[in-house]
């Protein structure tokens, strides 16, 4: 697959998802009737460099913070992992590279990441608490405490979903980060463990499953995984090597997404195609 960066035309096409990104986004999208999930192949647009030090924990585009950058122009958010090594990064969406970064508190191991209008919440695994940034400044506004483990996050409207690695999705509010509900995940009826890293889609919900190379779509109503994604083969044997697991889910608008994983040398523009 060939190697090139997302360009121009990809950045301009990213302008009209500022708004899904930042502000809330009504459940517009009518989840498919109830009956087997349909299992589909990304399909590769393109691809570009991504830093291999990066545990990528956290993925999300939005308009770059106060005055960061120009007026309208997309930021790609990056929360990385591992103790004593975790940072919240802003990345260049066109070419991957890090426009800045800020590392977490002493050892605490970062996990997934939102934006939330001025802010950007950052989950930490298995320290008790959620971090609270300024967008603008990188600056820490506060540390809130958190029952469980921390793993994904996302920003569905008016909450927050956040996965904890087991077959539960637990809803926070975004001002507080209070938890409001939570619903269980289930796949053909089955109990779906290991949720990972999250992205908010039109009122659905993208997972990556821990350990493999999938991505579940989830009704957030009821649980409902609606479709799998099978990313297998976006890396190739040679480039795996050293790798870590699938990990990375951000929304590019009209069902298009950039994925990457934990310590990978690419992160992929993909479509994938309607359930």
């Amino acid at each position: 697959m060939c190697a090139v960066s997302f360009g121009r035309a990809f950045l301009g096409a990213l302008l009209l998802v500022v708004a899904a990104c930042a502000t809330p986004v009504p459940a517009s999208v009518p989840a498919p009737a109830a009956g087997p999930a349909r299992t589909v192949r990304p399909e590769v647009l393109a691809e570009q460099p991504h830093d291999t030090s990066a545990f990528t924990q956290g993925f999300e585009l939005a308009p770059r913070g106060g005055d960061t950058g120009p007026e309208g122009e997309i930021a790609l958010y990056e929360g990385t992992g591992l103790a004593g090594r975790s940072q919240l990064r802003e990345l260049d969406p066109a070419t991957g590279a890090v426009r800045r970064s800020v590392p977490l508190p002493g050892t605490l191991f970062g996990e997934g990441i939102t934006v939330v209008d001025d802010r950007i919440w950052q989950l930490t695994w298995q320290d008790g608490v959620v971090l609270e940034w300024d967008r603008a400044t990188f600056g820490l506004l506060r540390q809130v405490p958190l029952d469980g483990e921390g793993w994904g996050l996302c920003r569905d409207g008016e909450r927050l979903v956040r996965s904890d690695g087991t077959a539960t999705l637990r809803f926070h509010d975004p001002g507080s980060f209070a938890e409001t509900g939570s619903v269980a995940v289930t796949l053909d009826g089955r109990p779906v463990t290991r949720l990972n890293e999250l992205e908010c889609v039109d009122g659905q919900v993208w997972a990556n499953v821990w350990q493999t190379d999938r991505i579940v779509r989830i009704d957030p109503s009821d649980g409902r995984v609606i479709q799998v994604v099978d990313a297998a083969g976006l890396l190739d044997p040679a480039r795996r090597a050293g790798a870590d697991v699938l990990n990375g889910i951000a929304a590019a608008g009209d069902g298009e997404f950039l994925l990457t994983g934990k310590l990978w040398p690419a992160t992929f523009r993909v479509r994938i195609p309607p359930a």
